[in-house]
């Protein structure tokens, strides 16, 4: 009989790390490469390796992700299969949000245990790569272990925020050590020169093994394993379980990027750009799923453009833009300059009688006005910008804010559904 297996996206905390993008938005829920959301990606490459029963835990800021899964993922009734949200609840046994990774399984693990499965893969709802789940759980089933953690070879230098592991020669986990900081513990933990000789991976002996987040854990495992009080996989259930329990990682050496912070972001989704992207959405044999909008093809009409992804339903005219990502709907007018830019689009398209209450109101229609010069920019959806508006966080403080307008880690920030008056200059 096949083995069965479920997956368990962690939907995160209150996502500090990416604010002002989840001022109004759970980080899963967080706009992608013009069309998609962040969570697309774990359900997506769940469904490419046949897992198709798949729990999402969240907590803060939850309607617009409960939508697009109700409105995306819905399977036919004879093959089986359900995207399933479970929000921080109040029950007899307590009513604390979730304290952790670790804590955020076992507050829902009664409603995994009444499935019937033999394994779970853990996986974070804000990375962006591609992955078949179902050779790590063949190769977790072939050598026998209780736990598998996915590991991915980093530059030694740049591992401070990761889970670090050592391992044998057979990939066994002999050591994990979670967010080090002290040089001398993370130069001893570079890959041996034993393993670093099977790596494609340029250097592989000045980088470490670090860990993707991603665990397969046997079903008794995880049960016995969250009995207790720890509240954190990484921190504190994986390091308990060595000497006790059979880990091992998988190594995984493609495309994979931890886009929770605002410039992480930003690069990832402007590389998507690029002539040769490091991640490729036009992959023909795992596609990345997302919603079917029944969108119009975008109008562009007198314009320059250099190396720009352009969604559905957009409205270009007389514009100049470079290394840009155009969400569905976005409207630019005459006239106007964008360089580095993400704008996320809108949720709807404004009719003329939307248009003639922006006149009454005085407020921009949604969209990008005449002339403006935007660079180096995330304009979230719905926002409405006036003509001959400048933004640039060239020279301006890292914790700027004022009227719906931040700049973070070097990137202007235009929040969701936020009137930039015509002339502002930034």
């Amino acid at each position: 009989m096949q083995k069965k297996a479920i997956a368990v996206i962690m939907g995160g905390g209150r996502g500090s790390r990416l604010y002002p993008l989840t001022k109004e938005r759970c980080k899963p829920a967080v706009p992608l490469a013009g069309k998609y959301r962040l969570v697309d990606i774990p359900i997506s490459n769940c469904l490419n390796s046949g897992i198709n029963n798949i729990y999402l835990l969240t907590q803060f800021n939850t309607a617009s992700l409960h939508r697009h899964i109700q409105e995306t993922y819905r399977f036919d009734p004879f093959g089986g299969g359900t995207v399933d949200i479970l929000s921080a609840e109040q029950t007899e046994k307590g009513d604390n949000w979730y304290q952790g990774t670790a804590d955020a399984v076992r507050q829902n693990i009664h409603h995994f245990t009444n499935s019937e499965y033999d394994y779970v893969v853990i996986l974070s709802g804000d990375q962006l790569y591609r992955m078949d789940y179902d050779k790590i759980i063949a190769e977790h089933i072939k050598n026998d272990a209780e736990v598998t953690v996915a590991a991915i070879p980093f530059p030694a230098q740049s591992c401070t925020g990761l889970g670090l592991m050592r391992v044998s020669e057979s990939l066994e986990i002999t050591e994990f050590v979670e967010k080090p900081t002290d040089p001398k513990v993370i130069d001893g933990l570079k890959i041996p020169e034993n393993i670093a000789g099977t790596l494609k991976t340029s250097n592989p002996k000045e980088c470490c093994l670090a860990s993707m987040g991603i665990y397969v854990f046997n079903r008794k495992t995880m049960i016995d394993a969250l009995d207790n009080s720890m509240t954190d996989f990484g921190k504190e259930v994986i390091p308990s379980l060595l000497g006790s329990s059979k880990l091992r990682a998988t190594i995984f050496e493609g495309y994979w990027e931890d886009i929770g912070t605002v410039k992480a972001f930003f690069d990832a989704n402007l590389q998507l750009a690029d002539p040769m992207p490091k991640f490729n959405f036009f992959s023909r044999g795992r596609p990345i799923f997302t919603r079917a909008r029944y969108l119009p093809a975008s109008k562009i009409n007198r314009c320059s453009i250099n190396h720009v992804i352009i969604g559905d339903g957009c409205i270009i005219t007389d514009s100049y833009l470079k290394r840009c990502v155009i969400g569905i709907r976005s409207v630019l007018r005459e006239g106007t300059r964008l360089e580095n830019v993400i704008m996320m689009g809108a949720d709807d398209f404004e009719s003329a009688e939307d248009r003639r209450l922006n006149r009454e109101l005085g407020r921009p229609d949604v969209g990008v006005g005449l002339n403006c010069e935007i660079k180096n920019a995330i304009i979230d959806k719905g926002a409405r910008i006036g003509d001959n508006v400048k933004l640039n966080p060239e020279g301006k403080p890292d914790m700027y804010e004022k009227n719906g307008v931040f700049v973070r880690d070097g990137v202007v920030i235009v929040t969701k559904n936020t009137c930039v008056p015509a002339n502002t200059v930034l």
